[in-house]
């Protein structure tokens, strides 16, 4: 089993969207597998777009599963471990599972979701009282860090690949995701903030570059490495709305090459945090969505699926040009090539 997260402390780098197209892209070239995403997100937009996106009744389709008797999301599971953070309690990891091809005609069948839940901002406080606690004999931080990978190891066996679309910050709700997952990707855009969320991303994660020595004790990468486990492998930099005329020519060109110096630099000071060796095999390059994004973003529907023509989308008349979506199409090829 290999589970991937998609995550960036930065905000607005299209990370949802271009998480969402992975995973159908993904499951669509491996129909053997059986796929399972999670979201874990309090804006839950993931899960959104699997049960149908903003115009197909995404969003009460998700206010229903939120409503079910056991609540059928990642916040419905947290939910009952907020009385058993540091064991399991008995459950059956299947009532918080949805399948939205139930819900979403354009899903593959072979994906299964835990759909996101805004009880996330809850219940955040909460977990984190529960990680800081000081109890002998037990360490309550990794037990409740467990949480998702308890969760998973109840369904063993069922799921060949696992993708979880993280929250942009490295709230305790992240931690539990990032320490589940074996590879990383990290969705940036061309610019010196995205730069920048890099570098603080490897500085969340893996402990670098710290600015004092007084953080190491508390850092995510110390806590998990004290109890043994594995951090999360850096395995894709996605540059993610490359626009189709500006491109990586274009008078961004300078802050991508910097990306990739800094990605370089890091490999060689850093090789072990990285499933790639070169930066030509874990960068790629995404053309911004655009108009195609919008409508695919608005049903619920991958590119690959998506039909050219014109389109009306809450309201607007818009149009989807072939060329276009086969571009993008072929960037996402691409992308989920390297997973």
């Amino acid at each position: 089993m290999t589970t991937y997260a998609f995550w960036n402390n930065k905000g607005g780098t299209g990370k949802t969207s271009l998480c969402f197209q992975s995973i159908c892209f993904y499951a669509n070239a491996h129909p053997e597998e059986r796929i399972l995403a999670i979201d874990v997100c309090p804006q839950a937009n993931l899960s959104e777009l699997f049960l149908g996106g903003l115009s197909g009744g995404g969003s009460d389709r998700l206010l229903v599963r939120q409503g079910e008797t056991v609540r059928a999301t990642i916040g419905g599971y947290f939910q009952l471990r907020l009385p058993s953070p540091y064991s399991p309690p008995s459950i059956n990891p299947h009532d918080f599972i949805t399948r939205p091809v139930d819900y979403n005609e354009e899903i593959p069948k072979n994906i299964d979701l835990i759909c996101g839940d805004p009880l996330l901002e809850l219940q955040s406080n909460a977990i984190s009282t529960l990680a800081n606690n000081q109890i002998p004999g037990t360490d309550a931080w990794l037990a409740v860090v467990d949480w998702l990978r308890d969760l998973l190891n109840r369904l063993d066996g069922e799921y060949d690949t696992i993708f979880v679309d993280c929250n942009p910050s490295f709230s305790i709700y992240t931690q539990i995701a990032l320490s589940a997952v074996d590879r990383l990707v990290l969705p940036v855009m061309a610019d010196d903030s995205s730069r920048r969320a890099i570098q603080n991303a490897f500085s969340l994660v893996y402990g670098l570059k710290l600015p004092s020595d007084i953080y190491l004790t508390y850092a995510f990468a110390t806590r998990l490495r004290k109890a043994g486990r594995s951090l999360p492998k850096a395995h894709m930099i996605a540059k993610n709305r490359i626009t189709q005329y500006m491109g990586d020519a274009s008078a961004y060109a300078a802050v991508l090459r910097s990306i990739d110096v800094d990605i370089s630099k890091l490999i060689s000071s850093n090789p072990d945090i990285f499933t790639f060796h070169d930066v030509e095999d874990g960068v790629v390059s995404i053309r911004d969505f655009q108009t195609t994004g919008v409508v695919a973003f608005a049903r619920g529907c991958p590119l690959y699926a998506l039909k050219a023509g014109k389109r009306v989308v809450l309201g607007h008349r818009v149009t989807v040009h072939e060329d276009y979506r086969v571009k993008m199409v072929a960037a996402m090829n691409d992308l989920v090539s390297k997973l």
